[in-house]
Order: structure tokens, then sequence, then C-alpha cells
């Protein structure tokens, strides 16, 4: 609760206040964010962080980075940090336009991908 805690106060000092923080079931966390709300409570804020919990968050994420993984590991591996983003970048992006996330209307999956990378 204490590291949790230290962690989200560490958090909002470098990125600001979030309107809402999504979780998985972690008691820690909740407990950490109860903290800050309570913090803020005292320190006079108006609003406080919404708690959004999702119990199997984390395998959500896990089943959609899954296809990263499948595609990445018969590769030797990366020499420099920028080629390794670049490539993972253009996977992510042809995995949402396959998956309908940056449809527009009459265009090509192809031609949406081209004025990506473009």
């Amino acid at each position: 609760e204490e590291a949790a805690t230290a962690f989200f106060k560490q958090t909002i000092n470098n990125n600001g206040f979030p309107d809402k923080v999504v979780m998985d079931k972690s008691g820690a966390n909740y407990a950490g964010l109860a903290n800050i709300n309570l913090l803020l409570i005292l320190a006079g804020f108006a609003t406080m962080i919404d708690i959004l919990q999702v119990k199997y968050l984390n395998n959500i994420i896990e089943q959609d980075h899954r296809f990263i993984k499948k595609i990445t590991k018969p590769m030797m591996g990366f020499k420099a940090f920028h080629s390794a983003q670049a490539t993972i970048d253009g996977i992510e992006t042809a995995h949402m336009i396959r998956k309908g996330q940056l449809a527009e209307e009459n265009i090509p999956a192809y031609k949406q991908f081209i004025a990506l990378a473009g």
C-alpha cells in the first residue's frame, strides 16, 4: 500500500492529475489510489481520481500484444532501439487497421497504412 501510494505520488508529480485510472483487481494499487484521493480531500481539492477496476485487464493487454510477440519472436533481435520501435509501431498500426480501430469510410486498409507510414 505504501509503495503504491509512493508510486502514484511520483506519477502524478511527473504527469499531472488523471481524471480516471483503470487497473486490474490489485488490492495494493486500489489502496494506494484511495490514499491519494484521501490526500486530495484533505488538501481541499474538489475532484477526486475515478478508479475503474477490471478483473482480467492484464489478460486483455497480453492478448492484444500476442500478435507482436508472434511476429517478432523469429527475428534475430534489433541492434538499435529506433529500429525496434519503428518495426513494432508498424506491426501495431497494421493490426489496428485490421481490427477496424483506424477505419475510415471508403478507404482500403492498405491505403490507410500507406497514409500513416508516408
